[in-house]
């Protein structure tokens, strides 16, 4: 038999060797029996209102077939829209249908801002550190970072947003850090977007997960009452129910100005043409039922139970290696090693055989060179889990030293 012929094909896009294979291992670290997975920013499965979704798909697919089972408008669902746009609005923020787009959850809105404001090599103006799904929607335009910290001193939003392309930030819980970027200094942001023109993205996964104290206003919110009437702003607002209701409803949503929205829309129907019309119909009769409502006051408590023994555990076993605030909301407690030499790509790894999962934090920063940090997140395990996840971190540490 002859010997099959080599054939030569194209290499693939260079931007892929550049990319990191963290998210894909910790979300499939699930797989690895006994694993304490505190890597992800996963909610706990037993919070899915299962029975009331499967009522909510019934009657959709039951009583609006032509519409949830063909192929919808790229925009999404009229209905849907307008209720986004009424349970965002305020008496400054004066949002229609035309401000919306729904979106196959929270990831595509990134997808789509890079599609539609980053030419190669663009500026983004970014909080520092970073969600690391961003970095990787925004690789293949090989942008370049101007990071800021809006918990400095030194913070000033208007050299930070002048000449970029967009701003990204996500103020409330940021992931990866958990911290909630106060007040002023969110009306800052918004004053520098507005001033000096540059759009910027408010991703707010976590807005509904606040535990201690009430919410601080929407960057979507403030710039509306700087310039009352139909929106015509500055600032992308991107939600989702990945975290309200249940991440399997793919649903998300991008909240801007008309042309941004013409421009997002443009740029999605060549990536998916329409979000799933079936699940846009659930995610309607969801908030017109208020199932978010509903079932947040036991997210919540559990959620805030689990910080609190995650923290526990930390302070217990940790105090000694790492330094962290306690979030007042969210799904994540960021930790920074005391020694600067400490490499936490290794714990990465080294954690893995002691039976635990973390995220280190070169993940999170544009520039890849943060190796002290960790991402643990909470919301995932029960309390007595996460306590046994610090416990193998803490073996972890140690045999690092050893």
């Amino acid at each position: 038999m002859d010997a099959p012929v080599e054939t030569r094909r194209p290499p693939f896009a260079a931007w892929l060797s550049e990319t990191n294979d963290v998210t894909k291992r910790f979300l499939s670290a699930g797989s690895i029996p006994d694993l304490v997975n505190l890597a992800g920013g996963l909610p706990d499965p037993a919070t899915y209102p299962g029975a009331e979704v499967a009522e909510l798909a019934a009657a959709a697919a039951r009583d609006h077939a032509a519409e949830t089972l063909a192929y919808g408008t790229v925009d999404g669902l009229p209905a849907l829209r307008d209720e986004i746009a009424r349970r965002f609005s305020t008496p400054e923020l004066r949002l229609s249908r035309e401000n919306v787009l729904v979106t196959t959850a929270g990831m595509q809105g990134l997808c789509l801002v890079g599609l539609t404001m980053l030419d190669p090599g663009g500026i983004i103006a970014c909080q520092s550190p970073a969600y690391l799904g961003a970095l990787d929607a925004w690789r293949p335009r090989s942008p370049v970072y101007r990071p800021f910290h809006p918990d400095r001193n030194d913070f000033d939003p208007v050299a930070a947003l002048d000449g970029a392309r967009f701003g990204y930030t996500v103020p409330n819980f940021s992931n990866p850090t958990g911290k909630l970027v106060p007040v002023e200094r969110r009306k800052a942001l918004v004053a520098a977007a507005h001033e000096t023109g540059t759009w910027l993205v408010e991703d707010d996964p976590y807005g509904a997960l606040y535990y201690d104290g009430p919410p601080l206003p929407r960057l979507l919110s403030i710039s509306g009452a700087m310039a009352p009437g139909p929106y015509r702003g500055p600032v992308v607002y991107l939600g989702t129910f990945s975290k309200e209701i249940a991440p399997g409803l793919r649903i998300g949503w991008m909240i801007a100005a008309p042309e941004a929205i013409e421009a997002f829309g443009m740029a999605k129907q060549g990536a998916d043409m329409c979000t799933s019309p079936l699940c846009q119909r659930i995610a309607l009769d969801a908030l017109r039922t208020g199932l978010p409502e509903k079932i947040r006051p036991g997210l919540l408590a559990l959620y805030s139970e689990r910080r609190n023994a995650l923290a526990a555990a930390m302070a217990e076993h940790l105090s000694g290696l790492f330094d962290w605030e306690v979030p007042v909301g969210g799904m994540f407690i960021w930790a920074t090693a005391k020694d600067p030499d400490f490499d936490t790509d290794r714990l990465f790894e080294t954690g893995l055989e002691h039976g635990v999962c973390v995220s280190p934090g070169r993940v999170f920063d544009p520039a890849g060179k943060d190796r002290r940090s960790i991402r643990l997140n909470f919301t995932l395990n029960p309390p007595e889990k996460l306590a046994e996840g610090v416990r193998r971190l803490a073996k972890a540490c140690a045999a690092m030293k050893g």
